[in-house]
């Protein structure tokens, strides 16, 4: 009798909450829920609550500012560990998914910046289409179980990684307000100690995350976006064992406290970013407003301009010889995920709250660009993929299936 024998059955929720696909429904939940409360009677007292000060900040401001720490800071620890440990950790697998993603970027941003070349007002939205959000992407392919390879998803995964990467780089280069030079001077102290502590291998998480509240209070003071602090913590904490202990990974603090986040990231801190964020109320919108070129540039940036950054650098990439496609994937299902990777969703709200922060009609148009855009892409790459045969491991003469 097996060890897995003598397990008890697995509820119903637990079986959820260790879905694939779980955080990616429970976000589109709290977005679709967030429409329905924004343009019923509730309307007036869910934005109305959202601009409740709570302390220094409000309702909003705590969720986009501290709670979204904690979603960077979970997308820190994971860049990390892929890089150094994990399917990103050499320069052969880091080629494809690197200039997919790279491709995946310019192209969107080249669109949007098309659609809007007239109105020098909105430029600095250029960044939305570019963030591929890998919980409504990796969520749908889940869905779709055999059609999609396993390679694919690691490369769908690798991709979405390296994006949001790029989408940290990009909000503290181009979204960082006036700087305060005494907290800039603070959190840098702050991230000399957390660099010593990672040095001087200390493996108990506490002190870190002590350091990291305060790393998180001088950032956010210093005109650099506060969630950057989330992704700086993340790079100081070790990825390494024990001394002693070879096989153990659950004495790496960086995957403690993976583990610890990989609940409360994708079905509390998102889901409320989601709810609080995604709320647009058709009420103040003109029927113009689907035509206006910013809802246009996002929206299209997100369908074809990923779908044509992604796909087209792979093509490229792969037909050069640099890099193979993904084992068992057909073009046809590199195809449908370039289409998912239009599903921008949180992210492209992030940079787009940043964009146009004190500007709320913009946000509006912003919000119906990123959900009609992400919609699109989103039924676009389904509808290729259910196309799609069921994949198969291949078999070699006379062999068993390859792994």
């Amino acid at each position: 009798m097996h060890d897995n024998d003598l397990e008890p059955p697995r509820s119903v929720l637990r079986r959820f909450l260790e879905g694939e696909a779980s955080g990616g429904l429970v976000l589109m939940a709290a977005a679709a829920f967030a429409l329905v409360v924004a343009n019923s009677p509730l309307s007036e007292a869910y934005f109305h609550a959202l601009h409740v000060d709570l302390g220094p900040l409000s309702l909003a401001h705590w969720i986009n500012d501290g709670l979204m720490v904690v979603f960077f800071l979970l997308v820190g620890l994971e860049i990390k560990r892929e890089m150094l440990d994990g399917q990103l950790s050499t320069w052969p697998r880091r080629v494809l998914p690197g200039m997919a993603a790279l491709g995946g970027m310019i192209v969107p941003a080249l669109i949007f910046v098309w659609f809007n070349r007239d109105n020098p007002k909105v430029l600095p939205g250029w960044a939305i289409p570019t963030a591929t959000d890998i919980a409504f992407a990796l969520g749908v392919l889940s869905l779709l179980g055999s059609r999609v390879p396993a390679s694919l998803k690691v490369f769908l995964a690798a991709l979405a990684i390296i994006d949001d990467l790029g989408a940290v780089i990009i909000i503290a280069v181009f979204y960082t307000d006036g700087l305060a030079l005494p907290y800039l001077a603070g959190a840098a102290v702050i991230l000399a100690l957390l660099i010593l502590l990672n040095r001087r291998g200390v493996m108990n998480l506490t002190p870190y995350l002590v350091l990291g509240v305060g790393l998180w209070f001088c950032v956010l003071n210093s005109g650099v976006h506060a969630t950057i602090a989330g992704v700086l913590l993340a790079l100081t904490i070790p990825l390494r064992r024990a001394p002693g202990i070879r096989d153990d990974v659950r004495v790496s603090p960086l995957h403690r406290l993976e583990h610890g986040l990989s609940r409360i990231v994708p079905f509390v801190i998102v889901p409320l970013f989601g709810f609080a964020n995604a709320g647009v109320s058709f009420f103040g919108l003109s029927g113009k407003a689907m035509t206006d070129p910013l809802t246009l540039g996002v929206a299209v940036g997100l369908v074809v301009g990923k779908l044509v950054g992604v796909f087209g650098t792979v093509a490229l990439t792969v037909r050069s010889g640099l890099a193979e496609l993904p084992a068992h994937a057909g073009w046809r299902q590199v195809f449908g995920v370039a289409l998912l990777c239009g599903i921008g969703f949180t992210m492209s709200l992030f940079i787009g709250l940043l964009a146009f922060e004190n500007d709320p009609a913009l946000q509006s148009e912003v919000k119906l660009g990123i959900l009609v855009g992400s919609f699109t892409a989103g039924v676009l790459g389904t509808l290729v993929l259910l196309t799609c045969g069921r994949s198969r491991p291949l078999t070699p003469a006379g062999g068993r299936p390859q792994p």
